[in-house]
């Protein structure tokens, strides 16, 4: 089975999850609801099972919650991931949403490396949702999973399109990704774990 389930406490945040590749039940509730959408965007597209329940200090800001859930669900990848035999190992998405273009591509190569490139001008979205934190979600996550990422608005206008679009790119992508290929290693070198 390739799922994982973690906890995670600091004086800041408290993450519980679980993350299953191959589907599942779905329940977000981070106390974000515009970061509950694009993580709801993330399984429906990705076909994951995600069941998320997260606690940050919002009055603070939302940095730390974003964040904390980005390393979270990297963590839980990872794991659930294992030593990575017959994945298919790449994925790539373009995804449009309106005027807007968005491309993910993905390596599951056990390095991780991430390159994030989107102009976003609206500084806030919904219920306080930090749009610099798009970024520092995306680089998280990669980052904690050990994947190559590289995530690209291409042109659009609006801020909250050019975001789900890159979530639902990211989705497609990995589960473009992860899906089952085999029983090989897909690595010359005999490792794709760190």
């Amino acid at each position: 089975m390739r799922i994982a389930t973690l906890e995670r406490a600091t004086a800041e945040t408290s993450v519980k999850l679980t993350l299953n590749l191959d589907g599942g039940d779905t329940r977000i509730a981070t106390g974000l609801a515009f970061l509950d959408h694009m993580l709801a965007q993330l399984a429906k597209h990705g076909g994951f099972g995600l069941i998320l329940d997260a606690k940050g200090d919002l009055p603070v800001d939302s940095h730390h919650l974003i964040e904390d859930v980005g390393l979270c669900l990297g963590d839980a990848l990872r794991e659930a991931l294992g030593d990575r035999r017959g994945l298919a190992r790449f994925g790539e998405a373009h995804v449009p949403l309106d005027e807007t273009l968005a491309r993910v591509v993905v390596d599951l190569s056990g390095r991780p490396y991430a390159v994030f490139e989107a102009d976003l001008p609206s500084l806030l979205i919904g219920d306080g949702f930090q749009t610099e934190m798009v970024r520092e979600f995306f680089l998280a996550f990669a980052m904690r999973a050990q994947f190559n990422l590289h995530a690209t608005v291409l042109y659009g206008i609006n801020t909250h399109h050019k975001i789900e679009a890159l979530f639902k790119a990211l989705a497609l992508a990995l589960k473009r990704a992860t899906r089952v290929d085999g029983e090989a290693l897909p690595s010359t070198k005999g490792t794709l774990t760190a």
